[in-house]
């Protein structure tokens, strides 16, 4: 029996060697990421309900782009705030501000897909770039960076939602870390010509990829997925690439209290059982290897079986997660959440679990 275990565990570092080197290696290990900067006119995209006070503080930032041309499609998801109002301002204030406002439909209610669709119909220009109402750029040159990476056969570019710093929060750390991590893995995968994801806080396609895959139509139903499930089903490895210049990320503010946090991660991980059959399965095995690299040890050191190579293979693996995720810190701007990297994994691993079970018995609450 406890040989097994051993046999298992060894077999558990060897996947997280393939994941962390081979896949993830991919991305923390490669060269700086080049630039082609463009002149293709950009439609930047915001679909908002109820967010008076971020698009209040955030739109500005983004009228403020330095790029030659572009517009902005201001989509009001029938909000019950002021959101409509300070958009329909932003209209007036701004010439290249295009407002387009949705009333609850039966058929859609509440489904930010039909709000994002008809914003994509209404779009003056084929290239689309999107973020969230709670989400601003890094700097003035955020379209230049993104759009520098279409090419002739990159029609769709994954970019980098990061989440702001808050001093002496472990909470913070946590969300960043979790953010680093699953951002790692979309763009190690993406680099080896596997996309399977991407974060509406930041990606770009242009519109014809949209229409290719009939838009949200094969997964309107499933309220959440408007960045997901889309990227899981348009992109591969010839129209897909990734963006991580760092004048390209975006910020968001993030969750302070960590129910509501929860209950976002609830959400979003609802959406990886609607994946691809090979996206399921890399994920889960990921997911597996995690956890059981943290139970198989404490059962077999409980035991006192091959104490030395266990140790050992523990000390490995730590070593070169550590460098592959310290690379990937290092271009993503997050080093210091690589100080706190093995307690925080475990927690999150924990947390991941405990999500999963969650998800299980009850289903997440999903757009405002």
């Amino acid at each position: 029996m406890l040989l097994s275990l051993f046999c298992l565990f060894a077999a558990v570092v060897l996947i997280q060697f393939f994941y962390y080197i081979i896949v993830f290696g991919k991305f923390s290990f490669g060269k700086p990421q080049n630039e082609t900067p463009k002149k293709i006119p950009i439609s930047v995209i915001v679909c908002a309900k109820n967010e008076e006070d971020n698009v209040r503080n955030f739109i500005p930032l983004l009228a403020e782009q330095n790029y030659p041309q572009f517009e902005i499609v201001l989509i009001d998801d029938a909000s019950s705030d002021t959101t409509l109002d300070i958009f329909e301002e932003f209209e007036k204030q701004y010439s290249n501000v295009k407002l387009v406002k949705v009333e609850n439909n039966e058929a859609f209610w509440g489904n930010k897909k039909f709000a994002l669709t008809l914003g994509i119909k209404a779009a003056k220009y084929e290239y689309l770039l999107f973020t969230d109402a709670d989400c601003y750029p890094t700097s003035k040159d955020w379209i230049t960076k993104m759009s520098s990476q279409f090419t002739q056969q990159k029609n769709i570019v994954l970019g980098y939602g990061a989440y702001e710093k808050i001093a002496n929060s472990f909470l913070n750390k946590l969300i960043r870390f979790e953010t680093l991590l699953s951002s790692t893995q979309i763009f190690g995968w993406t680099k080896l010509g596997k996309p399977y994801a991407g974060v509406g806080r930041n990606m770009a396609y242009k519109r014809e990829e949209f229409f290719k895959v009939n838009g949200f139509i094969d997964h309107m139903k499933i309220r959440s997925g408007d960045d997901d499930l889309f990227i899981n089903q348009a992109a591969n490895k010839n129209n897909t690439t990734i963006c991580y210049l760092p004048d390209s990320f975006t910020y968001s503010k993030p969750k302070t209290t960590f129910s509501e946090w929860f209950t976002q991660k609830r959400r979003h991980v609802s959406t990886a059982g609607h994946y691809k059959g090979f996206d399921k399965i890399q994920l889960g095995l990921f997911y597996s290897s995690q956890l059981l690299f943290i139970l198989l040890p404490i059962v077999l050191l409980a035991f006192q079986y091959q104490w030395i190579a266990v140790v050992s293979m523990i000390g490995f693996r730590y070593i070169f997660t550590w460098i592959s995720m310290g690379f990937s810190a290092g271009k993503l701007k997050e080093k210091d959440v690589i100080y706190w990297f093995p307690v925080i994994e475990i927690i999150l691993i924990f947390v991941q679990l405990n999500v999963f079970i969650s998800n299980t018995f009850k289903k997440p609450v999903h757009w405002k």
